[in-house]
């Protein structure tokens, strides 16, 4: 293959991604399964895919490029990621998703890590395998690997019911959106362990997306759950992403639950049941993070955005548990891996042991104001960051990611994209008003 066609762009900061066929396609998957085994030169791995157009025959070139090379494969289907990280982890075997999350039907690509789910980003591999996959030139192998074929379905399903108290769960009323992604196929095996009413929407597995995009952070995108939660009276709602590792809530009353309030409240039943632990938040979740670790006897550790860095200080300090704004949730006891269904676990656990709607559960959280993510193009995002801190020079002010800037009745995180030529705003305060204010004040400024 002529490796002026391959895009180079389709290797990410974290993961391999690009437009099918254009970017990424059978013969370019092909030469990602040499790299994948070359660069890591093990012998055995395990491969799943999501419910993608263009994932089986992704997926089969991948397998056949990693047998070429040597490796033996396990190849467990169709799955969701935070399965693949499962599998990884108990098999000890590195593994590949193929997979596009979130985006729209026309992508496609890989999330890679090494034995028991440890990640792989740009620093650590991708760029490596990116340029072996230019180059085209592999060792030479010994030997032709084979393939078996395994179900870890229900082995996942006895991983997952182990994070909470099954017989806890009560008649429950609670409608999943699954985008016609990869939870239509894992939530019945998980529900079907309790006696709750579940109410599924968009459950077949339909990569063209029929509904809405499965991208359940979007606003637009989780109307019609919100919809659904208050025609059929329901207790709450979860919607998840294409590949099912991300989850998001729509309380009782219809309202959606941001991914900074799922953090405190999963982190208070964790603290609950694990006293004293350590639990890992990023620079951009709400205040109110921290403030729920510190109140129920935690310790609070604050990192940048990225599941490489959440990964690697979970490794370092032992937390217990993290969760990111944009609705991953990592738990130490699942291979450090995020998992948007353990998460959902224990809000279904926490609602059924306090015997109160989600909404009341949740109203001590919400004592912020947000405005989400608002990006913004600029042309010099370093430059920008320079003005935005000298505008602010009467604050708090941090590095860590981005520039944090912090106030006592407001604050916000201002970061630069890792793939486009954009800023990040995430702004929070105390009161809406103030919330709005200060948006208004902070973009101007960027966009000026």
């Amino acid at each position: 293959m002529d490796s002026g066609r391959i895009d180079a762009g389709i290797f990410k900061a974290y993961d391999i991604r690009g437009i099918y066929p254009e970017q990424l396609d059978e013969e370019i998957a092909r030469l990602i399964g040499h790299a994948f085994v070359s660069f890591l030169g093990e012998d055995r791995l395990v491969v799943g895919r999501d419910m993608r157009l263009s994932s089986p025959s992704l997926s089969r070139s991948f397998i056949e490029g990693a047998l070429e090379q040597g490796a033996d494969v396990v190849d467990i289907g169709l799955c969701s990621t935070d399965m693949i990280y499962f599998a990884s982890g108990v098999l000890d075997l590195p593994g590949a998703m193929f997979t596009a999350s979130h985006n729209p039907k026309e992508y496609n690509g890989l999330k890679l890590c090494r034995r028991r789910a440890a990640p792989i980003s740009e620093d650590t591999g991708i760029a490596e395998i990116r340029d072996l996959v230019l180059s085209g030139e592999f060792p030479e192998p010994s030997r032709r690997g084979r393939v078996e074929s395994r179900d870890m379905l229900p082995d996942y399903v006895d991983h997952v019911l182990g994070f909470i108290d099954p017989q806890a769960i009560k008649p429950l009323k609670v409608v999943v959106d699954a985008g016609n992604g990869m939870a239509g196929l894992i939530i019945p095996a998980i529900f079907r362990n309790f006696p709750v009413q579940l109410i599924p929407y968009c459950f077949e597995l339909d990569g063209s997306f029929p509904h809405h995009q499965p991208s359940p952070i979007e606003p637009q995108n989780i109307r019609l759950l919100q919809d659904w939660v208050l025609e059929n009276r329901a207790d709450l709602g979860m919607a998840f992403d294409g590949d099912a590792d991300r989850m998001f809530l729509v309380d009782d009353a219809g309202e959606p639950v941001n991914a900074s309030v799922t953090t405190a409240l999963v982190a208070r039943r964790i603290l609950q049941t694990h006293p004293g632990e350590k639990i890992i938040y990023n620079c951009v979740n709400s205040r109110i993070v921290p403030e729920t670790i510190k109140s129920y006897g935690g310790i609070p550790i604050r990192e940048r955005v990225g599941h490489s860095f959440i990964k690697q200080t979970m490794a370092e300090t032992g937390a217990v548990f993290a969760g990111e704004h944009s609705g991953h949730y990592y738990f130490r006891d699942n291979f450090r891996a995020d998992s948007g269904l353990i998460a959902a676990l224990i809000v279904l656990e926490t609602v059924s042991l306090e015997g109160k709607p989600l909404s009341e559960v949740v109203k001590p959280f919400r004592k912020y104001h947000n405005s989400g993510e608002i990006n913004s193009r600029v042309e010099d995002a370093r430059a920008k960051l320079e003005q935005i801190a000298a505008a602010y020079a009467d604050a708090r002010l941090d590095r860590l990611d981005g520039l944090n800037v912090e106030y006592d009745d407001w604050w916000f995180n201002v970061r630069p994209s890792n793939t486009e030529p954009l800023l990040r705003l995430n702004l929070e305060a105390e009161t809406e008003e103030l919330m709005r204010t200060k948006t208004e004040e902070v973009l101007a400024l960027i966009r000026s």
